[in-house]
């Protein structure tokens, strides 16, 4: 279980770095958090260790989720 620990932690670093850019779509993070070598999976666990450590927010217009830091 640590090494998972770890890994969701990796993702939520690289996540919070692709925030620092800006908010981002759902579909963006999957795919940014795909090409650091990441899956769909780990990108929704990732949101949910920077929510919980409340360091993002999130936004649902209609189907479309967003995320961004929190100030």
């Amino acid at each position: 279980m640590e090494n998972m620990n770890l890994k969701i932690g990796e993702a939520a670093g690289v996540l919070y770095h692709k925030l620092e850019e800006g908010e981002c779509s759902l579909n963006r993070i999957k795919t940014h958090l795909s090409t650091n070598g990441f899956d769909s999976q780990m990108a929704l666990m990732a949101i949910g260790w920077l929510a919980r450590e409340e360091k993002i927010s999130l936004n649902r217009e209609s189907n479309r989720w967003s995320v961004r830091l929190t100030e």
